[in-house]
C-alpha cells in the first residue's frame, strides 16, 4: 500500500492561497440550502452518518474520501486542505489516514474532534465504527460539539443524539442475541479490520494480513492462516469490498472453505448490502450468521 500523503502541490501553498481557495471549494459556497449552517467535514463514511444523523438539517455535511476509495490510501486535493481550513467540525479518527491528520494539525487543530479519543482502544486498529457502543459515543461526541456552535439547534441536535444511541443499542442487541449460538468464534477475514465488532461479540479474529488492507501476506502467514483454518474446522473466510479477494479466494480454495464479504464500512459503493450504516450492518449480522454457523 502507497504511503498516504498530501499530494507535493500542498506543500507549496500558503495560509493566504489556502483561503482564497475556500471561497470555490466548499459545500457552503456551492449549496445554498447550507449557506448559514455550521459546516461539518468528516474523514470518510462513518463519521459523515453520525454527523448527518446528529446535525440532521441544522448542519452542512461533506466526507473527504469518495465513494469508492479506499480511505486508509486517501490523498488529499489542495481544494480538500482548504475545505477543512474553513469548516467548523472537522471529525477524524487518528492515526487512521495521515495525510488527514498533517492538514488538520496544519489547518485546524482547534476545530477538530478525534472520534476516537475516549474509547476503549485495541492498540492501533483504528475502526471503533465496528462496535455500535462506540457509534454512540461518537454521536453523543458530535451532539456536544455542535450544541456548542450552534445553540439554536440544541434542542434538536439533543433529540438527534439521543435517537441515534437508540439505534446504536437496538443494533447491538441484535448482533448480541444473533452471534450469541455460533458453533464457530473463529473469525476469519482478509484484514484485520473487525477487531472492534469481533470484542464486543466474542469472536476471535484472525487475519490473512495485518491492519493494512494492501500488504502481501507472506508465505509463512498464508500457511499459518490455513493451518488455523483447518484445525479449527472454520467453514467461511471473509473479504471486503474495497479491496481485492484474490488471497482470501485463493486461500478458501485451498482449504475447502467458502468466502463470504464482510463490510467494513469504511465507505459506500454500488456494491455496498445497503444505503447507510445501519443498513450495511444488518447485512454483516446476516452474513455472519450464515458463516459462523449460527442457529
Amino acid at each position: 500500500m502507497s504511503t498516504p500523503r498530501i499530494v507535493p502541490v500542498l506543500a507549496a501553498l500558503g495560509g493566504a492561497l489556502l483561503l482564497a481557495l475556500t471561497g470555490c471549494s466548499s459545500a457552503q459556497a456551492t449549496d445554498p440550502a447550507a449557506e448559514g449552517k455550521p459546516s461539518v467535514v468528516a474523514a470518510f463514511y462513518p463519521l459523515q452518518y453520525v454527523a448527518e444523523s446528529v446535525g440532521g438539517d441544522t448542519v452542512s455535511v461533506t466526507s473527504l474520501t469518495p465513494s469508492g476509495v479506499e480511505p486508509h490510501d486517501l490523498e488529499l486535493s489542495a481544494a480538500q486542505v482548504a475545505e477543512i481550513a474553513q469548516a467548523d467540525v472537522v471529525l477524524y479518527v487518528k492515526g487512521f489516514q495521515p495525510a488527514v491528520d498533517e492538514a488538520i494539525a496544519q489547518q485546524a487543530p482547534d476545530r477538530a474532534i478525534d472520534v476516537s479519543a475516549g474509547l476503549p482502544l485495541l492498540g492501533a486498529d483504528p475502526h471503533v465504527w465496528l462496535d455500535p457502543a462506540n457509534m454512540a459515543t461518537i454521536g453523543t461526541t458530535v451532539g456536544e460539539r455542535l450544541a456548542e456552535i450552534e445553540p439554536d439547534a440544541a434542542t434538536t441536535v439533543a433529540a438527534n443524539s439521543e435517537k441515534l444511541s437508540e439505534a446504536m443499542t437496538n443494533l447491538d442487541s441484535q448482533f448480541t442475541t444473533g452471534l450469541a449460538t455460533c458453533r464457530s468464534r473463529e473469525l476469519v477475514v482478509s484484514h484485520e479490520a473487525f477487531g472492534y465488532l469481533a470484542r464486543r461479540y466474542g469472536l476471535d479474529q484472525v487475519g490473512i494480513t495485518g491492519l493494512t488492507p494492501e500488504a502481501d501476506p507472506s508465505p509463512k502467514q498464508l500457511a499459518a492462516v490455513a493451518d488455523f483454518v483447518e484445525q479449527h474446522g472454520v467453514t467461511t473466510i471473509y473479504f471486503e469490498t474495497l479491496t481485492s479477494p484474490a488471497v482470501a479466494k485463493t486461500l478458501a480454495s485451498e482449504t475447502g472453505a467458502t468466502t463470504a464479504v464482510l463490510d467494513p464500512i469504511e465507505g459506500l459503493t454500488d456494491r455496498s448490502k445497503g444505503n447507510d450504516y445501519l443498513e450495511v450492518m444488518r447485512s454483516n449480522l446476516a452474513t455472519l450468521r450464515a458463516g459462523q454457523d449460527c442457529s
